[in-house]
């Protein structure tokens, strides 16, 4: 298995970080660093407890150039499928699958990613940071990468001290944890619970994000356009992006089994309508699933976990407590059930 122990040095451990990130100078404002990195295929699949051989990548995502990293640890290109595992000190027996954003085309590993585990550690809770790959189109691969998690860290949670494992995503990464929460195959597939911050919910055209559908799905033109296709091919396109879209509007997948879920989003939000959450909200009202929604006035998009202990600003410092402490509240909830 190809791993990285956190009892290297840490010289060392810096450069095995920046491994994948030809941005030496990427500076994530943060001590924490990865306990482990699991590469899932084909590292992930060997014999014994791990990820099942049968559970492999599927398709590919078509994408040839190498991978990169920018100074604000957006990762771009990604091809090899991985997860960076964070141990807390004292486990609670919880444990987060955390999906970064960025629009289906970058992966924000400091925003959504490391600065969440710096959190999350600190309150026992085990976290794994999915590096997954990037759609370019091909919409079965980031959840696939994300259900391999589930499977590896299902297989290895009594080692853990894991009881319970959950999903949580941001933006586009909301989206892909809002697709874990509802499109589960198996009961190793199925969050226990779900933490979903400014998701992008639905592909409907008046209120999705449009990066986020061109990543997943592909232009319209790719669908609408006639050039090059028989009238039978144009119309099979047609109908598949309908059912694309209807698949990916995750608010038409809610049910009774969906598990508890905590939302959060602003209302002036002009990257990823609040309308998301709040269709996403109905929905599992209607179905009777435990559902937490907090909407607050200011705050505008992506401000993840990114506060003045990291950086220098936070767009979201005004109700930042408030957010914090309403959400270790319903997590430390669901360890009570």
């Amino acid at each position: 298995m190809n791993t990285f122990k956190s009892t290297i040095a840490p010289a060392l451990m810096l450069a095995v970080s920046l491994w994948y990130s030809p941005v030496s100078n990427a500076q994530p404002g943060c001590d924490i660093r990865p306990s482990e990195t699991v590469v899932l295929y084909p590292e992930g699949q060997d014999s014994g407890k791990g990820l099942p051989e049968a559970w492999g990548p599927g398709e590919s995502n078509g994408i040839t150039e190498p991978e990169s990293t920018d100074n604000y640890g957006n990762i771009s290109k990604i091809t090899e499928a991985r997860f960076d595992l964070y141990f807390p000190e004292k486990p609670n027996g919880q444990m987060v699958i955390v999906c970064p954003g960025g629009g289906y085309s970058f992966v924000s590993s400091f925003n959504e990613g490391l600065y969440v585990a710096d959190w999350m550690t600190e309150r026992g809770v085990t976290v794994a940071v999915v590096k997954y790959r990037l759609p370019n189109g091909h919409w079965t691969v980031p959840l696939t990468d994300v259900q391999n998690t589930f499977r590896y860290c299902r297989a290895h949670a009594g080692e853990w001290g894991v009881r319970q494992i959950g999903v949580m995503g941001f933006s586009a990464g909301g989206h892909l944890a809002a697709c874990a929460t509802t499109l589960y195959e198996d009961t190793q597939t199925r969050p226990d619970f779900s933490i979903l911050i400014y998701p992008v919910i639905s592909l409907d055209r008046e209120i999705s994000h449009e990066g986020t559908r061109t990543g997943l799905v592909g232009p319209d033109s790719k669908w609408l356009g006639r050039t090059g296709k028989t009238f039978s091919q144009w119309e099979k396109d047609k109908e598949q992006l309908e059912c694309l879209i209807r698949k990916y509007s995750l608010e038409n997948n809610v049910s009774a089994d969906t598990p508890p879920v905590f939302l959060a989003h602003c209302t002036d939000d002009t990257t990823v309508p609040v309308k998301n959450s709040i269709l996403f909200y109905l929905a599992l009202k209607e179905n009777d699933v435990p559902a937490e929604m907090h909407v607050y006035p200011q705050g505008g998009h992506g401000w993840g976990f990114s506060k003045e202990k990291y950086v220098s600003h936070d767009n979201l410092g005004y109700a930042r407590s408030e957010f914090e402490a309403s959400l270790a509240r319903w997590m430390d909830s669901l360890l009570e059930k």
